[in-house]
């Protein structure tokens, strides 16, 4: 047997990594607590974002751990979402309130509104914080480690704790509705019911061996409901196409067209949505952010977008790799819609040419 000549170090790396998964856990926060947090203030941060650049995730999860997903009280007396202290240029309204010292000085606020954007304005004029702003806004890493490096919380797991209500709740989600007009108030709803049909929490989270993006944990309506203006049906692995075709009166042919599948194919083979109505050529949202275990036809059915006009506005081919949190177009940049359809038709009749080509040769050498 090996042995150590000096254990000390050892022992003291095991202590800190224990103490620093302790600590971790200690900041879990109820997760209707902090879905709740987002669906209040999502409108704010999102507007704060195409303002002033301060990405929506970052502030969002900055607010639920500052002020426990709303509950701490120094919120609760001050409308402070982010713990910013008096410091000398406040001349604004103050409460006093223990932190790394007693009866520390916070700034207290009129409401939430005001204190996101002071939040925004003091990261932005602050020199210390300059270097974030060169960050792309979706290097919530970046961000996150960037605010701890230059001193904004003594927390020794900052970084890790804002990273780790980000990736749960896949804030960065929101960073998407920022391209938009700003507006009063944003429909995140799919967002949030992604969240909840996808048992993405503290309690539930998804497995890491899932194969698709339909084999979690999802609630569908029963019988034919819509997805992007289509209609659609969710059925289990190894329904019958043949069954499904005469159930909703849809001829087989077309229901597996619809579906993008073989005109061989049987069976499902795994629980999927099955389009009854042709998809459509965009989306009713511009993104789509690639989820674990997700392929392209995977998104495809999930968006109600075919699947030619998804790879053809995001440069793909049919057997493209996706990464977890890959950013999709499901809509064409401006100006560019006739352009896209018309490739798509072009390559149609090309197919075509070619299978009419095919049955020539084949006719005429018999």
């Amino acid at each position: 047997m090996m042995r150590i000549k000096n254990p000390i170090p050892y022992i003291l790396h095991i202590f800190i990594a224990l103490i620093f998964s302790l600590s971790l856990k200690s900041q879990t926060v109820p997760n209707e607590d902090v879905l709740n947090y987002i669906t209040r203030y999502a409108d704010i941060a999102i507007n704060e974002m195409a303002r002033t650049g301060v990405p929506a995730s970052i502030k969002i999860a900055q607010g639920i751990l500052e002020t426990q997903a709303g509950k701490s009280q120094l919120v609760l007396e001050s409308n402070n979402h982010f713990g910013i202290k008096c410091k000398s240029t406040w001349t604004g309204p103050k409460v006093y309130h223990d932190d790394d010292a007693q009866g520390e000085c916070f700034r207290k606020y009129n409401d939430a509104l005001s204190s996101y954007k002071d939040h925004s304005d003091y990261l932005k004029t602050q020199p210390r914080y300059a270097s974030l702003f060169e960050l792309d806004p979706d290097d919530y890493s970046g961000w996150a480690w960037g605010l701890k490096k230059a001193g904004y919380a003594t927390n020794p797991i900052y970084a890790e704790t804002l990273i780790k209500f980000i990736e749960e709740y896949q804030l960065n989600n929101l960073n998407d509705y920022a391209k938009e007009d700003e507006k009063e108030k944003y429909d995140i709803s799919d967002y949030l019911d992604e969240l909840r049909e996808k048992g993405i929490s503290p309690s539930n989270k998804l497995s890491k061996n899932s194969n698709s993006s339909f084999s979690k944990k999802t609630s569908y309506p029963e019988g034919v409901f819509k997805i992007n203006g289509t209609n659609v049906i969710f059925a289990n692995a190894g329904a019958s196409f043949l069954a499904i075709s005469k159930k909703y009166k849809v001829a087989l042919p077309k229901l597996l067209s619809y579906n993008e599948l073989p005109k061989s194919t049987a069976t499902l083979k795994k629980n999927e949505l099955v389009f009854l109505q042709a998809k459509k050529s965009t989306g009713n949202k511009s993104i789509h952010r690639v989820n674990r275990g997700e392929n392209l036809r995977d998104v495809s059915q999930h968006e109600g977008v075919k699947l030619a006009y998804l790879l053809q506005y995001n440069k793909l081919k049919s057997n493209s790799k996706l990464k977890i949190g890959q950013k999709l177009h499901l809509k064409p940049k401006k100006g560019t819609v006739n352009n896209t359809k018309s490739k798509i038709a072009s390559k149609k009749r090309n197919h075509q040419l070619k299978r009419d080509h095919a049955k020539n040769e084949k006719d005429n050498s018999r």
